[in-house]
């Protein structure tokens, strides 16, 4: 069973009565009265990330896929919690500062505070980390509206080209090599929209496991389907090189995670202020697609204007 069937088999009716947990169906917790909100996630050697030679990426890229589900709902993050699982080799002296400096720098990047966590000794490496931000509305999953604009920021696909280069699958000259390792491990958060998406965004995820995978859970417990075109989803002149050499298909690039871009819907009257805020906040955001009617089925279109499949729509954590 994947993630989702373990969550409403086994846990969904535990949060019943807490209407804080959000039915356990989207990425937060989140208490209105108090204005809090909390987003927890742990990443594991050999699923999350490859291996611990460069801890001080590592770490960097585990903190922002962390914070931007907070970022995602239009909440700028304030504290984290950092829990690590490890021994000797992972925590020595010599990685232990360059964490601690690799933080340093995102804490002064992002405005949060280390407030708490956990140590304990085990032979498999993991993070858990949890973060809190405050407000009294956010940008809520499920939220989406018949005939909603689908919008996204940034470009997608670079980071999973940067996994494939780390893992040898594929080979590029060391220019290339390096610029997709880069958008690996430093994915691209754009906190200053946390306010101004609350203004026009109707229902929001970050992309952590796809552009597809995604896009489904957004809508998963509405009667809606989506209308994507493919020519329109953003993508980086580098990954549009690959593309053309035919390396590797766009629609596979995009499907599979890791961009931490933010994928939202909105009214089509909202479409003036969104190219407001793109502009004066030099953010790319891209309109890629439409909310339909339930009775449609969800579809692909490419620039040939003909249906596409999808075999591979994201990633699943299996059990």
């Amino acid at each position: 069973m994947h993630e989702f069937e373990l969550i409403k088999k086994y846990f969904s009716k535990l949060s019943s009565n807490n209407e804080n947990s959000l039915n356990l169906n989207d990425d937060v917790f989140f208490d209105k009265t108090k204005n809090l909100i909390i987003s927890v996630d742990t990443y594991v050697e050999g699923i999350h990330f490859i291996n611990f030679k460069h801890p001080d990426l590592v770490i960097k890229k585990i903190l922002r896929s962390s914070i931007s589900d907070l970022i995602c709902k239009g909440v700028k993050p304030k504290y984290y919690f950092i829990s690590g699982s490890g021994n000797k080799k992972n925590f020595s002296k010599k990685n232990l500062k360059i964490i601690s400096k690799s933080l340093k720098k995102e804490q002064n990047k992002y405005s949060i505070y280390l407030s708490g966590g956990d140590t304990v000794f085990s032979k498999k490496l993991s993070f858990t980390i949890t973060s809190v931000g405050f407000s009294n509305k956010i940008v809520l999953r499920n939220k989406a509206k018949f005939n909603d604009d689908i919008y996204v920021t940034g470009n997608l696909g670079d980071s999973f080209i940067g996994l494939k280069v780390l893992q040898k699958k594929i080979k590029l000259n060391k220019k290339l090599m390096n610029y997709f390792k880069s958008k690996y491990f430093h994915p691209v958060l754009h906190k200053n929209i946390t306010k101004k998406l609350l203004l026009f965004a109707n229902t929001s995820i970050d992309l952590s496991d796809g552009l597809i995978s995604d896009l489904e859970k957004m809508i998963n417990k509405q009667k809606l389907s989506y209308k994507l075109y493919l020519e329109r989803i953003p993508i980086s002149n580098n990954l549009k090189k690959l593309i053309d050499l035919e390396i590797i298909d766009k629609i596979s690039s995009v499907s599979c995670g890791d961009d931490y871009q933010i994928l939202f819907t909105a009214t089509p009257s909202k479409s003036r202020i969104i190219s407001e805020t793109s502009k004066s906040l030099g953010i790319k955001i891209s309109k890629i697609g439409k909310i339909c009617n339930f009775n449609q089925k969800s579809q692909i279109i490419n620039e040939k204007n003909k249906k596409i499949n999808v075999k591979n729509k994201g990633y699943f954590h299996k059990f």
